[in-house]
């Protein structure tokens, strides 16, 4: 391929997907309910995943914290990502071994009540697997981002979101769209929907 047609190609498949979101608009609904409860109740928002997937869950928890729109201010929500503390990384890696780095963090900081987002292109990414089978036991609500056929995550997951491509490009394209979309909905729920 020549430069320009895998230009055009790029953009192509990436409004393919980001048009295919609207099949998700019930669910992403859900979630945003959720989401919004959860923090009207004194809950907070965890985040994991892996390479770009951890950095989409640092996003998305950012905007939580400091603000989605530049022309609303609001006060911070309780969200965290899991992927940003690399000493506590690192240690949990050595000592228990990667599966288990978001896992030993929920143990730590989660609550009933709480609500994680696993992020993962393949659905397979047996750290967040591993984060989502024990939030679950916790009672912590559940939601997948991922891409492909969902993989083994998306049959443990209570909500998924599972970008059908399997160009990883692509599908953390439409990830971090959907985390934008969440955050807006989220945001309109707690502060002005229904006040």
């Amino acid at each position: 391929m020549k430069i320009k047609e895998l230009f055009d190609y790029a953009l192509r498949e990436h409004k393919k997907v980001i048009d295919g979101l609207e099949a998700f608009y019930p669910v992403i609904e859900e979630i945003a309910s959720q989401m919004s409860e959860t923090i009207k109740r004194g809950n907070k928002i965890m985040l994991c995943g892996n390479g770009g997937s951890a950095a989409d869950a640092q996003h998305i928890a950012t905007e939580f914290i400091v603000r989605f729109r530049g022309d609303f201010n609001r006060r911070s929500l309780p969200a965290i990502a899991l992927t940003t503390d690399t000493s506590l990384l690192t240690a949990c890696a050595n000592d228990y071994g990667y599966d288990e780095i978001f896992k030993r963090q929920i143990e730590g900081l989660g609550n009933e009540g709480d609500l994680l987002i696993g992020i993962s292109t393949s659905g397979n990414s047996e750290n967040v697997f591993k984060a989502l089978e024990y939030a679950n036991e916790q009672n912590i609500n559940t939601v997948l981002l991922a891409g492909r056929d969902g993989g083994k995550i998306a049959k443990i997951a209570r909500y998924s979101i599972i970008i059908p491509h399997k160009d990883t490009a692509r599908v953390q394209e439409a990830h971090i769209t959907v985390g934008h979309i969440l955050c807006r909905l989220t945001e309109e729920l707690i502060f002005i929907i229904n006040q």
